[in-house]
């Protein structure tokens, strides 16, 4: 064996089906002989994105990889991993590095320093004989605590060089912490305390499969449940209790519980400010659970921090209240969940006017309202791109299942939903994977388009087209007026049949159940689909 094929085994080894990558990278063709497939992207930001969905659909079970070529390869590649680093996605990044004797020459880009800020781990390999003890810690920090992309470099001699012995590799189990037996007392009689307790619920509910001990508790204390924007569908948006989830914008629900709660119960959280993240109101007590120490008071002031994986302490904190409290208070269940339809219902009343226009241009949101009609959400993950599609779809789209939204927007690259959902779809061969995005997303990452064509991953992309920048307006206000530089242009239902892409135009909202439904069943013969609505360009946000 020889390096490549010393890391090829290692990945087949920790359960790794697919490699999305742009070569030149000894490892592919290496792990193409053990039958680990390679994705072939047009662009290695996109690739990471596979990577990043793959890994996101998986729980974290099982790890997406992104394999590059050094220099520019992994230059094209750093935003994507940056993203990632952003969203906390645990997923492995392997990209060739220049000789040895080359690492400290000038211009050398040495990608081991220079992606540390945005990876939680990050290494050069020096030698052959070192690479199953760097890919076992990589796997072990990658898969324990809260995640984050790690980094392997491996320079050409490595992968080239022979290796002495048998392979001595098993695979990495992650490492779950559980709370403080007195923290999960303290925090019960707290929320037992509470007459508004609100949960709180980040994608960390989601990596630690805990989305039924979340409901669990929900129901037993009984209290409302909100998601942030990456935790969303941690509970089903069906449940009675569940308040949708919220970026700068939210359901009326979240805002209304949220507003009066006097004890917030953040859990798979790290609670981070950001700027396009959902803000605690202030005057609230807060109990912040996370799997790592260093969120705890880092943003938010907490009154009480609980450490360990968000299952371990739901679990904990069921049996604890179960102790403490009794049985459910069926009652006050009742009461809650009539609260929350009736606020949910004037909210829709509201927003009819948006979610069942008939204008032309078409409004985003009866597109919206008729893709999630017109689907079985329980058996389709979708997700959305940066900017006004985002703000748009997040509060409208009632998830039925854990785990069947994927979020993101702690860091806003346009493009990034692309490769989140075919990664999705590779993860997950039997359900219906959606993007939503825009004229200036597409602007970024279309090319890939014909990646998912090519490998047969058959996603659905909707792109919604004003022909205009609309969100930038209001900030670009001289150089629009002297030079329309808002303007974007195109027909990307045209682009997408140049790059063997089926695709529709929609002009008319009479046509846009027809359209999603032709879609779909191309995507249930195995083929990608995009469909373009011409939109009007308001981007009215609730």
């Amino acid at each position: 064996m020889n390096g490549a094929d010393v890391v090829a085994e290692i990945l087949r080894r920790e359960g790794t089906q697919m490699l999305s990558c742009y070569p030149r990278n000894p490892l592919i063709d290496a792990a193409a002989k053990i039958d680990v497939r390679p994705i072939l992207c047009r662009q290695e930001r996109v690739g990471v994105g596979i990577a990043d969905g793959f890994t996101r659909v998986m729980r974290g079970r099982k790890n997406g990889v992104f394999v590059s070529q050094q220099g520019p390869g992994a230059e094209n590649a750093f935003p994507g991993v940056a993203q990632a680093f952003a969203e906390n996605v645990p997923m492995l990044v392997i990209p060739a590095g220049y000789a040895l004797k080359q690492q400290y020459n000038h211009p050398i880009f040495r990608s081991a320093d220079v992606f540390r800020p945005v990876t939680k781990w990050a290494a050069l390999a020096h030698h052959v004989q070192e690479l199953p003890d760097l890919f076992r810690r990589a796997y072990q920090i990658m898969r324990s605590g809260k995640g984050g992309p790690v980094l392997v470099e491996v320079p050409t001699e490595v992968f080239e060089a022979a290796f002495n012995g048998p392979l001595d590799y098993r695979p990495v189990e992650p490492i779950r912490m559980a709370p403080d037996p007195d923290a999960v007392k303290r925090a019960a009689a707290i929320l037992l305390a509470a007459r508004n307790p609100v949960i709180w619920a980040g994608q960390g509910v989601h990596y630690a499969d805990a989305s039924p001990q979340l409901v669990a508790l929900a129901e037993l204390l009984p209290a409302p449940v909100a998601c942030t924007n990456p935790g969303k569908s941690a509970i089903a948006e069906n449940h009675p209790l569940a308040l949708g989830a919220s970026t700068r914008n939210q359901p009326r629900m979240y805002t209304a519980f949220m507003e009066k709660a006097d004890v917030v119960f953040a859990i798979g959280s790290s609670l981070s400010r950001t700027s396009f993240g959902p803000a605690l109101p202030f005057g609230k007590a807060i109990i912040h659970s996370t799997n790592d120490p260093n969120d705890v008071n880092k943003d938010i002031r907490c009154d009480l921090g609980l450490v360990g994986d968000a299952q371990l302490v739901l679990d904990a904190l069921i049996a604890e209240i179960a102790r403490q409290k009794g049985r459910s208070d069926g009652a006050r269940m009742s009461d809650l969940a009539t609260q929350i339809a009736a606020i949910k219902a004037e909210w829709l009343r509201d927003w009819e006017h948006q979610l069942a226009s008939e204008e032309v241009p078409i409004n985003q949101y009866r597109v919206i309202r008729d893709l999630m009609n017109s689907v079985d959400r329980a058996e389709t993950i979708i997700t959305h791109d940066s900017g006004s599609p985002r703000k748009q779809l997040l509060p409208f789209w009632e998830t039925t299942r854990a785990g069947n939204y994927l979020g993101w927007g702690k860091t806003t690259q346009l493009g990034h939903g692309l490769g989140l959902a075919m990664g999705a779809k590779i993860a997950a061969p039997d359900k219906l994977c959606v993007n939503v995005m825009g004229d200036a997303a597409i602007g970024m990452t279309g090319m890939d388009l014909e990646t998912a064509a090519r490998n047969g991953i058959a996603t659905l992309t909707i792109v919604f087209n004003n022909s205009v920048m609309a969100a930038e307006r209001d900030v670009m206000q001289t150089s629009t007026e002297k030079y329309n530089a808002i303007d974007v242009g195109g027909n990307y239902a045209k682009l997408a049949e140049a790059l063997n892409v089926s695709s529709a135009r929609v002009d008319k909202p009479s046509h846009i159940v027809g359209a999603i439904k032709d879609a779909v069943a191309v995507t249930q013969k195995g083929k990608p689909f995009l469909l373009e609505f011409v939109v009007k360009e308001g981007y009215d946000f609730t």
